[in-house]
């Protein structure tokens, strides 16, 4: 009898728990953009937790991208697709989150296209933003060029200032990455930069905490 009741108390709370509330930040359209060879799919633990911290799935947007083509015909892709989800939901800005080679795409975008102007925020988990020595093992792939340490794509999106315009920057890391080698070429200058102490590369999106941790931010 004490076990039923005390679930049925459990029960009582959960029903009086309060329900989070859309407000401006969840009102912001948030557009997911994946890695090299990743896709839509990759996104469904963040939009379980952004529906969570109060976002509408109405709000929720995920890019796809030819991961073998040309990331700078991927960037205007994706300045195409954010004009889209800014008509479609009234609103001026968005805010972008994206792993791994998605964050070349988005750099890309930023700086180079003048994004930054309607990007409220940027989270970046586990970004190539400083390109990756694991892209040698695909060099066939111009994307995989791009993504070398040191090529001129690399070089194009890190000279000068590379978090730009009023946009809040901010990346997710770790030493335990595995693919992004050396690990810290996610962080950004100007950005808030966020050490995960052990999370691997694919982990990252499956990791609940640092995706709320990103909701919270996109919130801020």
């Amino acid at each position: 009898m004490r076990r039923v009741i005390g679930v049925l108390a459990a029960l009582g709370l959960a029903l009086l728990a309060p329900v989070p509330a859309a407000n401006a930040a969840t009102s912001t359209p948030v557009v997911f953009v994946h890695g090299y060879t990743g896709n839509a799919s990759n996104w469904v633990a963040a939009e379980t937790v952004f529906r969570a911290a109060g976002w509408s799935s109405t709000r929720l947007f995920a890019y796809e991208y030819n991961s073998y083509g040309d990331n700078v015909t991927n960037a205007r892709g994706l300045a195409t697709f954010v004009e889209r989800v800014k008509s479609q939901t009234g609103q001026s800005k968005v805010a972008i989150v994206n792993h791994s080679m998605g964050g070349l795409v988005s750099q890309y975008y930023l700086k180079v296209l003048g994004g930054n102007t309607s990007v409220s925020h940027l989270a970046s988990i586990a970004g190539a933003n400083h390109g990756t020595t694991a892209a040698g093992s695909c060099l066939v792939f111009v994307t995989c060029q791009q993504m070398f340490p040191g090529s001129s794509f690399i070089n194009q999106i890190s000279s000068g200032d590379e978090t730009p315009g009023s946009t809040r920057y901010a990346t997710w890391y770790s030493p335990c990455d595995g693919v992004i080698l050396p690990y810290t070429s996610t962080p950004l200058s100007g950005a808030t930069n966020n050490y995960v102490l052990c999370q691997t590369h694919i982990g990252f999106l499956a990791d609940t905490l640092v995706l709320a941790d990103i909701a919270a931010f996109v919130k801020s």
